[in-house]
């Protein structure tokens, strides 16, 4: 049985890779619509490891932000990718789907803290140059495509293994 997460999914989960069973993440409960309470710039996704094959983020990263200093310095989005990492199955598919530089979306809302570009997870969330290992990132991705949709930048991840220090 096949089983998505969408983080941040409001009144439902999203769903499009059509899994069996679909799960959301939001900062309310709706156990109907099988959403699950947790902030996730301060709370891990409530979920155990290896728990899904997919995990969806639909204008949602852009929310999360890089570095928060109350009560302990911490990075934030670091730690959401950790989490998504985690509780991905080996194999399984991260789908982000966010307003991305050089677009105004990008900043136009004032809610939006975290600016993505075309090259944040190709650079430092992919299986080669693992830059955001610097910052405490543990996993690997490998990068499946990347696309431009209006302002919205469409990256579609694998979880894969940890490169071999050689």
């Amino acid at each position: 049985m096949t089983k998505t997460l969408d983080l941040g999914c409001g009144l439902k989960p999203k769903n499009p890779y059509n899994a069996q069973e679909a799960y959301g993440i939001d900062v309310r409960n709706d156990a109907e619509a099988q959403v699950v309470k947790a902030d996730l710039v301060v709370e891990p996704i409530p979920f155990p490891d290896a728990s899904f094959e997919y995990v969806t983020a639909h204008d949602f990263l852009e929310h999360i932000p890089r570095l928060i200093y109350a009560p302990q310095r911490r990075n934030a989005f670091i730690e959401v990718m950790n989490e998504i990492h985690r509780v991905l199955k080996p194999g399984g598919i991260f789908m982000s789907f966010t307003p991305a530089y050089p677009h105004a979306a990008t900043f136009r809302d004032p809610t939006h803290v975290n600016f993505i570009t075309d090259e944040t997870f190709p650079l430092y969330f992919d299986d080669k140059n693992r830059w955001a290992s610097a910052y405490g990132f543990k996993g690997a991705f490998q990068i499946l495509s990347q696309e431009w949709r209006g302002p919205h930048l469409l990256s579609q991840m694998r979880k894969v293994e940890l490169p071999v220090a050689g």
